[in-house]
C-alpha cells in the first residue's frame, strides 16, 4: 500500500491499518472505528516524545520540557504530520464526512495519525512505533524550542505586564466553501496595535495573528 511506504512501515497485519483509518462515520459491527486506537496512539506518542526531549536536552528542567512536549503532541501537530504523509487521502469516511470535507479536517487528521501510531505499535512493537514517530516528527523535535512558544499566551502576558486588558481576537473574514473554510483573524491590543493572519482553522489564525503582533512589538523595542 502506498501509504505504508510513505510512513516507512510495511504491515504484517494490514487489517490494523484499515482499522486505524476507519472513522466513526462509516463504522459498524463488522467495521470498528479508530477511536480505541487513537487512545493508545496518543499515549505511545507521548512516551516517545518525553524520551526524545530528555535525550535531546539533558539539562532541561521540567518547566522547560513541558511546553516543548505540549507543542509536539498537540492535535494540530499530529494533523500537520498527517497532511505531510497524505493520511487524508486514505481515511475511510461516511458520506456526510466526505461531503463536509472530512479529509481536511484537523480533528480527523490528528485523531487518525494517533490511530496509525497505535496500529504500527500493535503490528511491530514499541520500537517500530518509536522509529515511525522519530522519522515523521524529526524536524519538529529539533525546532521545538521555537514551536513551543504559545503566541497567544505570550501576547496576553505581554499585555498584562503593562496593565492592559487581554488581547481581543476578531474574525474579520471567512472565505471558501463550508467544508473547507479559510479564516482571517485580527488581534487587537488596548494600546492600539493590531495584526491579522489567515489560516484554514480559526485557532491557527489566532495563533498566527498573535505571532505577527509579537514580532511587531519586538521590532519596536
Amino acid at each position: 500500500m502506498a501509504f505504508s511506504r510513505r510512513i516507512g512501515h510495511e504491515f504484517a497485519r494490514p487489517d490494523l491499518l484499515v482499522h486505524a483509518v476507519t472513522h466513526a462515520s462509516i463504522s459498524g459491527p463488522q467495521r470498528p472505528d479508530n477511536q480505541r486506537l487513537e487512545f493508545l496512539g496518543d499515549r505511545v506518542l507521548g512516551l516517545v516524545m518525553a524520551e526524545a526531549l530528555l535525550s535531546a536536552d539533558t539539562g532541561a528542567r521540567e518547566g522547560q520540557l513541558a511546553p516543548r512536549y505540549n507543542a509536539l503532541v498537540r492535535k494540530e501537530t499530529c494533523a500537520d504530520v498527517a497532511r505531510e504523509v497524505g493520511l487524508g487521502d486514505v481515511l475511510r469516511l461516511g458520506r456526510s464526512e466526505m461531503v463536509s470535507g472530512g479529509r481536511r479536517k484537523e480533528a480527523l487528521l490528528g485523531d487518525g495519525m494517533e490511530a496509525v501510531i497505535a496500529a504500527v505499535h500493535l503490528d511491530g512493537g514499541f520500537d517500530a512505533a518509536r522509529g515511525l514517530i522519530l522519522r515523521l516528527w524529526g524536524p519538529r523535535i529539533i525546532a521545538v524550542e521555537t514551536d513551543a512558544r504559545d503566541a497567544k499566551t505570550t501576547l496576553q502576558e505581554w499585555a498584562q505586564a503593562r496593565g492592559q486588558t487581554p488581547p481581543v481576537y476578531v474574525e474579520v473574514a471567512r472565505t471558501g466553501p463550508d467544508h473547507a473554510p479559510v479564516f482571517t483573524v485580527e488581534v487587537q491590543l488596548a494600546s492600539g496595535q493590531s495584526a491579522q493572519a489567515t489560516a484554514g482553522a480559526k485557532r491557527q489564525a489566532e495563533q498566527a495573528a498573535a505571532r505577527s503582533l509579537l514580532c511587531q512589538l519586538e521590532a519596536e523595542i
